[in-house]
């Protein structure tokens, strides 16, 4: 089969045949429709992940696609099933073994590019927003990087779960994509002061950041008693030292968050979220924003749109 791996870091991604994998008894075998690429994705290729695997590896952290065989011991899943699943690896690949308790069912109103699109944006978003942050209704809501594939569906659910939402982006395009979402505020960081804008909203109880950075300092500067803070990336390149002083005067709460790791610790939170997130649009409230879908042998041309935060939501390959 054909696969995209990493064969050395920092380097260039291969186009690659390699064995289609052999399943364990509590495995999948599922034939990839479409792999969605995230930052994370970058990190992956540069070694900097919070994970690192041996060389050579393949990329590709959420897909959809066909099960095609199963496992001895699997009784969940049936042959011809389509399903979504985060793997963290492998994805971009015409074939993958998945463990069956971390793939979902997804419904028939769903296509494979918006299901490939769906885990790690809307996953990511859901857990840090409703399981971690415990977002009320009429909480102010501040989403930085809200034009972004994890950014944009923070925006998307911050206003489906009642809060009121300020997104922050770079130009003017990337805000009327968060507005298009539900952004009640639109705050463009390259021209306008953040902490002071925020303030003058009336301040900020929780704030979702996946870029770091100045925009996390002014951020917490602008958050209000009692807040919390999810910083889940830096895309700014820029990982924020966060004065524990600051944190005492305003009893602000910072949470530690990566979601990917439930896959390990706990898929029961991450299988339940999902599926609340699929029966979300199976009914219409929500539906991925996908920019860009390439054919495999185009990934480098992917990532490369990714690192230039030149694609708004997801960038999906189309495997099959």
């Amino acid at each position: 089969m054909q696969a995209i791996q990493v064969t050395n870091y920092d380097k260039t991604v291969e186009l690659r045949d390699i064995a289609i994998p052999e399943i364990a008894p509590d495995q999948v075998l599922v034939r990839v429709a479409a792999c969605a690429l995230n930052f994370g994705d970058l990190l992956l290729v540069k070694g900097t992940y919070q994970e690192k695997p041996a060389l050579p590896f393949t990329l590709g952290m959420e897909l959809s696609g066909t099960v095609e065989k199963i496992g001895a011991d699997v009784t969940t899943l049936s042959v011809g099933q389509r399903i979504i699943s985060y793997t963290g690896f492998d994805g971009l690949a015409e074939y993958a073994a998945i463990p069956a308790d971390i793939c979902l069912p997804i419904p028939d109103s769903m296509d494979m590019i918006d299901a490939a699109a769906f885990p790690v944006g809307y996953g990511t978003a859901h857990l840090a927003l409703d399981y971690r942050a415990r977002l009320q209704p009429k909480e102010r809501l501040l989403v930085l990087g809200a034009s972004g594939g994890v950014g944009l569906t923070a925006v998307e659910l911050g206003k489906l779960m009642g809060a009121e939402v300020i997104a922050v982006a770079r130009n003017a395009e990337k805000l009327e994509i968060a507005r298009q979402a539900g952004a009640d505020h639109l705050i463009n960081s390259e021209t306008t002061d953040l902490r002071e804008t925020v303030k003058a909203l009336g301040g900020a109880d929780v704030v979702y950041d996946p870029v770091g950075g100045d925009q996390f300092t002014a951020a917490m500067r602008a958050t209000n008693p009692d807040g919390r803070l999810i910083p889940l990336g830096f895309a700014s390149g820029s990982v924020p030292q966060i004065p524990a002083n600051h944190l005492l005067v305003k009893n602000l709460t910072v949470i530690g968050y990566y979601w990917g790791g439930y896959s390990k610790v706990n898929p029961k939170v991450l299988a339940d979220s999902l599926a609340t997130l699929l029966n979300w649009y199976d009914t219409g409230k929500i539906k991925p924003h996908v920019s860009h879908v390439l054919p495999l042998a185009e990934t480098q041309k992917g990532l490369d749109l990714l690192r230039a935060r030149k694609a708004t939501g997801k960038v999906v390959i189309k495997v099959e």
